[in-house]
C-alpha cells in the first residue's frame, strides 16, 4: 500500500493553475504542503468534495479541477459519480484515497473495506478509470492523470494516515477564502 503524504508530495509540483478541492484528512496535509490560492477546502459536508469539484469544473471549464477525496467521504455521496458520468466534464480529475476507514472520524472501518470504487465509477459512466496500488505506477501515470481528458477517476490504495488533531479553523480562515475568490476572478 502507498502512503498518502508521499503521494501528495509527488503531486504538488505538478500543479500550477488547477483548482484543487481537498477534504478532511487530505486537506489537513495539503494545506501544510501546498497552500495555494486555488485550493478549496471541503469540511463539514462529508461526501460533497466531488460535488463541489464538479460545480467548479462546470463553472470554470478553462481550468482543470482536481478533487482529493477520501473513500469514506465518497461513500456518503455515491450518487455524484452518476452525475459526473452524465455531465462528463473534460477538466475534472477525481482522486480517491482508499484506506478502508473513516479516517477523519477516528479511523473507524468502512462497512466494506473491499469496496471497488473503480467498478462503481465505470458503472456510473466514467470511462477514464484506474486503480493504483504501487508508488512506481502512480509516478508513471501521474502526468497522464493530470492531463488526460476527463472525467478521470483514480482509486489510490493507501495505508491509513495519522488520526491526530486537525486545525479546521486554520483552513477556513477568511483570507484563504478571499484568495480563492480572487484567483477564480483572475
Amino acid at each position: 500500500m502507498m502512503n498518502r503524504t508521499k503521494c501528495l508530495q509527488m503531486l504538488a509540483p505538478h500543479l500550477t493553475n488547477e483548482i484543487v478541492v481537498a477534504t478532511y484528512s487530505t486537506a489537513s496535509e495539503w494545506v501544510e504542503m501546498s497552500d495555494r490560492a486555488l485550493n478549496y477546502y471541503s469540511f463539514g459536508a462529508m461526501g460533497l468534495a466531488s460535488s463541489h469539484g464538479l460545480g467548479l469544473a462546470l463553472a470554470r471549464p478553462e481550468r482543470r479541477v482536481v478533487v482529493l477525496d477520501g473513500d469514506g467521504s465518497l461513500l456518503m455521496n455515491l450518487g455524484t459519480l452518476v452525475t459526473i458520468g452524465a455531465v462528463a466534464p473534460k477538466n475534472f480529475t477525481h482522486i480517491v484515497w482508499h484506506n478502508g476507514s473513516y479516517e477523519a472520524n477516528g479511523g473507524h472501518p468502512l462497512p466494506n473495506q473491499e469496496v471497488d470504487f473503480t467498478t462503481m465509477a465505470r458503472g456510473a459512466g466514467i470511462a477514464n478509470v484506474r486503480r493504483i496500488e504501487r508508488m512506481e505506477d502512480y509516478e508513471a501515470q501521474l502526468a497522464a492523470i493530470l492531463s488526460e481528458e476527463g472525467p478521470v477517476f483514480v482509486e489510490m490504495m493507501i495505508e491509513q494516515g495519522p488520526l491526530g488533531p486537525r486545525s479546521y479553523e486554520e483552513m477556513y480562515k477568511a483570507e484563504r477564502r478571499q484568495r480563492l475568490r480572487e484567483a477564480l476572478r483572475a
